[in-house]
Formats: structure tokens, C-alpha cells, sequence
């Protein structure tokens, strides 16, 4: 099929409307970029664990980018090919191929959860976007349903296994754990049976990336309630009936969550792209691509240097995510200055009114680190209107039990479009 040509909006050229890329578009502002993702809204992935849990309503967590960037044009596809050269992009829509022409490009294409081994990977459940809160949330509540069915099988049912003790591993976990809490209420025949909860991490800290004392609170805070961690064990193998650990513990569980950290996009390297060791675009310190003019590139996907930590690269969160589309969005108007960033702190729900928290002069834990975290979560959300759900989803959360409803049988009932959430 012969390619649609049309030219970028404004000569940007964005590919990627994640937090990286969408920030970019809605900086350039009336400027404007054509964005190209594959879907229409860009995900807010720091309250994904309590889109899981139904803290927050999912849909809250989907930012529709042609609200948040309105002078922005979107493409629904995905990048094929880049030509340097013409200065064009290939992108697959579902109506056909477009070719788009631009004057500047950013490649903002994220990163991707690191896939388990093939043999884990047929029992595991993955934690890395809407679908797959929506798909997790269902099948712990049926776990539940079926524990409550059959109890010879409920400690099985009962027993959760996470992968991975970073920021995704501990918040879904904690957030699924006051789920099951306050679900348990409602299945009398249960009451005998103890959900257990078991997080396996190879390191040897929980929350790695955070200060060691609001780390050590996290691991200590988990223990307390139960939560089996276990740090410096890797998951050996897994099977139809559970799994088994590197220091021959074997669990019995229906649950695994794979939740074990994030790599480079493989897209980034087979566009063509000049990347690192790691698999990510090598840029200098203005957000340039490396020995191609034209070319810029960001977020998780880039192996950006920072001014202010310049034995470090940033790490892939949103907060430097934020910082590095707010400077390119600088330069790309002409406004060229090196990018250059202080992390200004880390914060972590731990479930209900329990956080940590790092801000500048104070380390928060407990209540207050739940407060703060809350805080910097509605700030970072991109409209008042997305703001003013997610308040009203906590309110009612607070004032409400959480809702246990099963999504997923609505399938059966004709409901096509819950399997394409």
C-alpha cells in the first residue's frame, strides 16, 4: 500500500506519547508536534498499583493527549522506519502506512518491563500497563471466588507471589494486600484461611533506589504485616502449581506477578538508532542523538547526562522524565542549554495511609510519607479535571469499602470491549 505523506505539525516530529514524550508536545505548546503512539492517551504510571487495587478508578490513570497536548496533532500507530536523511518517519496505522515528514524528531519510545525466561513467562502475570492492572486486579478477586469454592485449594488460591522489590514490585504488592484485607469480610467460609504474600528480589535492599533508611522502613513495614520477603533469592522455576525459589523454597501459589524491573525498548535499536550497552540512545548533554542531526531523544528510552550528577546517568522515573521534556522543549524553541537536573526527592505508597517519602531536608515514613506521596502524585497529573477524579476516587476509598466486583465475567455477558482495556 502506497504511504500517506503529511507533514509533523509545527516540524516536530514526537514518537512516543508516554510521560516523556507528551510532556515535550504540551511544552512546545502552541508551537505544536505531531505525536505518534499507539494509543490516544498517555498513561500515568505512578498510581497504576492503585488502578490495580481500585483505589483509584482506571481510567484516571489514562490521560487522553489530545486534551493534555491541544495543540498537538496525534497519529494512533507505531514508528517503522526512520529516514535521517529525508527527514521522515514510517508509521503502521490500522487505516495504512503514513510517511510524515518533519524538520526536528524526538524519540521518546520508553522502556519495556524485562520479560521473564520463556519457561516463567507461561505462568506469570506482568505489571506493566492498564491492561495488565485490570487483568491482575480480576484474577486476584477470582482467586478469591474459586478459594471460597473449593477450600482444599484456598491456601494455594491464597498465596501471592511478586517478583522484583522495586517501586512497581512493593506498590502493587501493598496495594493488593489491603485489597484482599478488606475483601476477605465477604467470604465467611475463608475465615480460617491467612492470604500469604511473598516478595523475591535478587538485591539485597528493598527499594534500592531509595535512601537506605526509608528502604529498611519499607522492608520492615511489609514484615509487620505479614509479608514474606525474601532478599538476595532468585525465582529458579515455575510451574502450573507454583514456584520455586533459589534457596529450594518451594511456594504453592496461583499467583505470580512479574514486576522485576525494566530494559531498553528493542524498537530503539532496530529504527537504526546509536545506542549504549544497554540498548538506549546515546544523546549529549543538549538531548541531541549522537551523529544524527535533527534527532533528540529522552525518557526511559535515552541514556541521558545530567549536568548536576555528572557521573550518572538519570534514572528511568517520571520525575527526570518530566525534567528532561520541560529542557527539550526549551531547545527545540531555541532556547539550547545543557539539560541538568537534582533529583528533588523519592516517594512510595506502601498501601493504605502508609508512604515514604525523600524531600529536600526531610525523609517522611509512615502516615506523612503517604500524605506527601499523595501530594506529588496529584501535582504531576497534567489537568484539573484528571485531578479533581483521582481526589474524588480517594475520598470515596476512604469513606467506602473497596469494590470487589470481577470485571472480567462481563465477557461472558457480551462485554467485548473489558478484554481491550
Amino acid at each position: 500500500m502506497t504511504p500517506q505523506i503529511r507533514s509533523s505539525r509545527g516540524g516536530t516530529l514526537v514518537l512516543g506519547g508516554g510521560f516523556a514524550g507528551a510532556h515535550v508536545a504540551r511544552g512546545l505548546s502552541r508551537d505544536g508536534a505531531t505525536i505518534v503512539n499507539p494509543a490516544n492517551f498517555m498513561l500515568y504510571t505512578p498510581l497504576l498499583p492503585e488502578a490495580a487495587s481500585g483505589a483509584v478508578e482506571p481510567r484516571r490513570v489514562a490521560v487522553p493527549i489530545r486534551t493534555m497536548c491541544p495543540d498537538a496533532e496525534l497519529l494512533v500507530g507505531s514508528v517503522r522506519e526512520i529516514d535521517a536523511e529525508r527527514r521522515s518517519a514510517l508509521v503502521e496505522t490500522e487505516t495504512g502506512p503514513v510517511r510524515v515528514d518533519y524538520e526536528e524528531i524526538v524519540i521518546a519510545l520508553g522502556a519495556l518491563t524485562r520479560k521473564p525466561p520463556a519457561a516463567i513467562g507461561e505462568h506469570a502475570l506482568e505489571f506493566k500497563d492498564l491492561a495488565d492492572a485490570i487483568a491482575l486486579r480480576n484474577h486476584v478477586l477470582h482467586q478469591l471466588d474459586l478459594a471460597d469454592a473449593d477450600l482444599d485449594s484456598a491456601e494455594r488460591r491464597l498465596t501471592f507471589a511478586f517478583v522484583g522489590a522495586g517501586y512497581a514490585g512493593v506498590e502493587a504488592l501493598t496495594e493488593l494486600h489491603d485489597l484482599v484485607r478488606g475483601a476477605m469480610r465477604h467470604y465467611p467460609r475463608l475465615r480460617d484461611v491467612e492470604p500469604r504474600w511473598v516478595l523475591v528480589d535478587a538485591g539485597d535492599r528493598v527499594l534500592a533506589q531509595a535512601p537506605n533508611r526509608l528502604g529498611d522502613y519499607a522492608e520492615r513495614d511489609m514484615r509487620r504485616r505479614g509479608i514474606d520477603v525474601r532478599l538476595g533469592t532468585r525465582l529458579e522455576s515455575v510451574d502450573a502449581g507454583g514456584a520455586t525459589l533459589s534457596d529450594g523454597t518451594r511456594v504453592d501459589a496461583a499467583t505470580l506477578v512479574w514486576a522485576a524491573g525494566v530494559t531498553a525498548n528493542p524498537l530503539v535499536e532496530a529504527l537504526g538508532l546509536p545506542t549504549d550497552g544497554s540498548g538506549r540512545v546515546v544523546v549529549d548533554e543538549y538531548l541531541r542523538v549522537a551523529g544524527m542531526p535533527h534527532a533528540w531523544s529522552l525518557g526511559d528510552c535515552a541514556a541521558v547526562p545530567n549536568a548536576a550528577t555528572p557521573d550518572v546517568l538519570d534514572p528511568p522515573t517520571c520525575q527526570h522524565a518530566l525534567r528532561q521534556a520541560k529542557r527539550l522543549a526549551g531547545n527545540l524553541q531555541g532556547r539550547a542549554k545543557p539539560y541538568g537536573y537534582r533529583t528533588l526527592g523519592q516517594v512510595a505508597s506502601l498501601g493504605h495511609r502508609r508512604g515514604i517519602a525523600q524531600i529536600p531536608g526531610m525523609r517522611l515514613r509512615g502516615y506523612a510519607g503517604w500524605l506527601v506521596t499523595r501530594g506529588y502524585h496529584l501535582m504531576q497529573l497534567p489537568s484539573i479535571t484528571r485531578r479533581s477524579r483521582v481526589m474524588t476516587d480517594w475520598l470515596t476509598a476512604a469513606l467506602f469499602r473497596r469494590d470487589i466486583a470481577e470485571l472480567s465475567v462481563l465477557n461472558s455477558m457480551g462485554a467485548t470491549e473489558v478484554s481491550r482495556a
